[in-house]
């Protein structure tokens, strides 16, 4: 009969580390090995959150949690990303202390009891930072790091605290802190260190311990242009989310390049091409929706992709509601602009922010719907 490792857990944990993964088989077994190495008589819990994996993810974690009591699991479906996958971790949990730590071995397990010692000095915040002396990228290319960098001062413009590293995907927090930012949290893609910080009143007591980042053993990056078109949402969802929803922004930001998209090709129809003005009209009108569909689907909705089948059958719906919502502008402006005797500016505005909220409630609800 094997040994096991651990001794029985007695009360509350004082740590508690969350580890989202998604396809991270090969590397359960040497993370779990690592952290009870590196965390001695600390009382500590490890809480995966699975992205419903395809490679046996969730296998390993029960295989290592039969001899390991402080291993445990939360398994979504339906439901993706690293920040609402911490969160969720972090609420599965009654630790005072938790941390945020990749389930791919780049993040040094080491730190984690210098980082739990700063929080029991006095600190809300610990941050294993990459960009102070004695932290480092690793062997990340130019292009990585560059793009690093420009994401890290962006992210520094919503922030009410200075941050080396608020980018990093290492830090750990006391739970009161947690609890204060959780009602404001975005928790879109994968940056929920920036989120957490940007969604607190006032700014916490940060300290950064640095780290170097280490080169990827087992799985896969998830590093795509996905993750990037998340963190500008994040970032825009912090600067207006509180005033309008950041899809809506979106959504608006599609339809003026729809509008340029439209006038150009009413242009080429018109000299280039010579048609008469309505087929002009028409043609014009027919490419700006599908231009506006096909943006939205990779921008606005891009959790929400529509694909085969879906496609077409959401092209037909959108262009249905895009209709719609264009006889309801004609409607509404030419009312105000007559018999109310409205000035034709605010006439045409009022009628095209009323086509604009239809289109877009319309379409998230029928068109992009989960």
């Amino acid at each position: 009969m094997s040994q096991s490792h651990t001794s029985p857990i007695v009360g509350l944990p004082e740590l508690c580390i969350v580890v989202p993964v998604l396809n991270e088989r090969d590397n359960i077994v040497p993370l779990v090995a690592a952290v009870r190495e590196t965390m001695g008589e600390v009382a500590w819990e490890i809480m995966f959150v699975d992205d419903n994996s395809r490679d046996g993810t969730r296998e390993a974690i029960r295989a290592v949690a039969a001899s390991e009591p402080r291993v445990r699991m939360i398994h979504r479906v339906g439901r993706r990303g690293l920040a609402s996958a911490f969160i969720e971790g972090a609420q599965a949990s009654f630790a005072p202390n938790v941390a945020a730590m990749d389930g791919d071995m780049q993040h040094d397990e080491t730190r984690l009891p210098v980082m739990l010692q700063a929080l029991r000095d006095g600190a809300d915040l610990v941050i294993g930072s990459r960009y102070v002396p004695g932290g480092g990228i690793g062997e990340w290319d130019k292009t990585r790091a560059g793009m690093s960098d420009l994401a890290t001062k962006l992210g520094q413009k919503v922030l009410k605290a200075h941050v080396a590293d608020p980018m990093s995907g290492f830090f750990m927090l006391k739970r009161e802190v947690f609890d204060v930012a959780l009602p404001n949290l975005s928790a879109i893609g994968f940056k929920i260190l920036l989120d957490i910080i940007a969604s607190l009143p006032t700014p916490p007591k940060i300290v950064e311990v640095p780290f170097q980042f280490r080169t990827r053993v087992a799985g896969e990056s998830k590093l795509d242009i996905g993750v990037m078109r998340d963190y500008a949402l994040l970032l825009i969802d912090k600067m207006v989310g509180h005033i309008v929803p950041v899809r809506f922004v979106l959504f608006a930001g599609v339809g003026s390049v729809g509008v340029v998209l439209h006038m150009l090709v009413l242009l080429l129809s018109l000299k280039a091409v010579g048609l008469e003005f309505d087929a002009a009209q028409g043609l014009a009108t027919g490419v700006a929706v599908l231009g506006n569909f096909v943006l939205n689907n990779i921008i606005t909705f891009g959790d929400k992709r529509l694909k085969g089948a879906k496609l077409w059958r959401g092209l037909l719906l959108f262009a249905l509601i895009s209709a719609v919502g264009a006889a309801g502008n004609l409607s509404v402006a030419a009312f105000l602009f007559g018999p109310q005797m409205t000035n034709w500016v605010i006439a045409g505005l009022v009628g095209a922010v009323m086509s604009l909220v239809w289109n877009y409630s319309v379409s998230s609800a029928f068109v992009w719907r989960r």
